[in-house]
């Protein structure tokens, strides 16, 4: 079903329970994806943390949305997940301020960029979407076990089913922006299946899911590519996207349902659109030993440690 939202867009709704009493982090939530997932959470009564690089564009967001919901509990906080040392200060602060996160969505990305540094110095798309979001769940584990019904939701992308991933190699070996945006998509999906697979070792009540929003038109495209390639977006994104609000919701059922279940990846019910559903990722991403030599270089290149036993 879908109503009008504020902007215009169609807004799609699924069953969400009501959700008073929870914390939610959203990676990224001042555009896109992460917007509507968002602005669907507080509807249902969630407290949610909005976690965003910079943060005049997450205090607009934020005005945005509580002009729409008065009420509403949500805070603005700084991370660059581009930056470790920002991931660090992040997860800090939330713990210093006794911040509950009840659940983690992982939702930020960048997609297709030209060959670009974090400020460690590894590959830009590998660094955002996939080892900040590592060392960001890492440094808050601690703080879901807490909470009653914890969950991660890691987005991926069927993008993923195109990757190929060394964990020896994450550079920049012959980059291309195209292989390098499935690599990093293999990685998320190869964490949050390794990720469920640790805490069910370790009886550690925190679920793991993946989702994937098919394909939504949203700042990602057209921030990231360029030249012919950003063109091509432009008119994929006029011509057979669905809205960013449709792309949220495999994410908000990941995040909210009953009756998700950890190691679970969602996606929509069509290719590129439709209502949630659970999905097979692809063979690569289900690979146990590489998604071991994943978390040990991921270790590495971090410094994050779980201390979920293998």
């Amino acid at each position: 079903m879908t109503v009008a939202g504020e902007t215009g867009e169609a807004r799609h709704t699924d069953p969400i329970p009501e959700l008073h009493g929870r914390t939610y982090l959203v990676t990224g939530g001042n555009s896109g994806l992460g917007y509507h997932t968002i602005r669907v959470l507080l509807g249902h009564g969630a407290r949610v943390v909005m976690a965003v690089r910079d943060l005049d564009r997450g205090y607009a967001a934020a005005q945005a949305l509580r002009a729409g919901q008065p009420t509403a509990e949500l805070e603005v906080r700084v991370l660059d997940l581009a930056d470790l040392d920002s991931v660090r200060h992040c997860a800090a602060a939330l713990r210093a301020d006794r911040v509950p996160v009840d659940v983690l969505i992982n939702n930020a990305g960048v997609m297709m960029t030209p060959l670009r540094r974090s400020a460690q110095g590894h590959e830009l798309q590998l660094a955002v979407n996939h080892l900040g979001h590592f060392a960001l769940t890492g440094l808050l584990l601690d703080t879901l076990r807490d909470g009653p019904g914890a969950r991660v939701v890691t987005v991926t992308s069927e993008m993923h089913r195109l990757g190929r991933l060394d964990p020896d190699d994450l550079g920049d070996t012959g980059y291309r922006p195209d292989r390098a945006y499935g690599r990093a998509k293999l990685a998320n999906a190869l964490f949050g299946l390794e990720l469920d697979r640790r805490l069910r070792a370790a009886a550690v009540p925190v679920r793991s899911l993946l989702a994937h929003p098919g394909y939504a038109a949203t700042n990602l495209q057209l921030s990231g590519p360029t030249g012919l390639l950003r063109s091509g977006f432009q008119l994929a994104n006029r011509i057979i996207a669905q809205d960013a609000a449709g792309g949220a919701r495999s994410q908000l059922y990941a995040a909210t349902s009953p009756d998700a279940k950890g190691g679970e990846y969602i996606g929509p019910s069509a290719m590129l659109r439709g209502a949630p559903k659970v999905l097979a990722p692809s063979a690569a991403a289900r690979d146990p030993e590489l998604a071991r030599r994943l978390w040990r270089r991921s270790e590495e290149l971090t410094g994050v440690r779980f201390g979920l036993p293998e």
